[in-house]
């Protein structure tokens, strides 16, 4: 369980932190990137919710909870150790980027094909999304470089993926199911 009675602790004022199991790293590492571009992702979510009603509020929410199970899988370096911890670390697990591919199909279900990119816009809702969906790429890119250095679960990254192309869907579902969808005109304003 976790008890914040503290919020400040002034550990950090020298430029480092604590991953969760103890040691000290950079604020600058690719760790600390990582998980700390998930934070920023599940930030732009709850701005998505304001927007949100029914289904799309309730699959939001669980969403912003795996982002934090995602974020606390990050900020334990060294699966291979995970057995040697006082606690049993988090980790993201397949059944999660399934759940994201099956709500990603029923969602495109609904839609008619692209024919061409769409812009980030239409309903609030929808431009909230596509917000989500740049930083959520950002996280996965931020990962994918801590990977190519340290040890990362990789459900974590396939989680990260999934979960961009389904904020993707989804903006286009909160588009009066892509009724509403910006479409990009290449070239609209070369002339102008």
């Amino acid at each position: 369980m976790v008890v914040l009675s503290k919020i400040y602790t002034r550990t950090g004022d020298a430029g480092d932190t604590a991953l969760s199991n103890g040691t000290r790293v950079s604020k600058h590492s690719s760790r600390v990137e990582a998980y700390g571009t998930v934070d920023e992702t599940n930030a732009t979510v709850g701005l998505a919710r304001l927007h949100a009603t029914d289904e799309m509020a309730g699959a939001l929410a669980r969403i912003s909870n795996d982002l934090f199970d995602l974020g606390a899988d990050l900020a334990t370096p060294d699966r291979d150790r995970d057995a040697e911890l006082p606690y049993t670390p988090l980790r993201m697990v397949a059944p999660q980027v399934d759940r994201l591919e099956r709500e990603i199909d029923a969602m495109n279900a609904r839609l008619t094909p692209l024919r061409s990119f769409i812009l980030p816009g239409g309903s609030a809702l929808a431009a909230q999304l596509h917000l989500c969906r740049t930083v959520c790429r950002r996280a996965e890119r931020a990962a994918v470089a801590l990977a190519a250095a340290e040890d990362v679960n990789p459900d974590a990254i396939r989680y990260l993926n999934r979960l961009s192309d389904w904020f993707f869907v989804a903006g286009r579902i909160a588009n009066d199911d892509g009724r509403a969808d910006v479409l990009w005109v290449p070239g609209l304003t070369r002339d102008a």
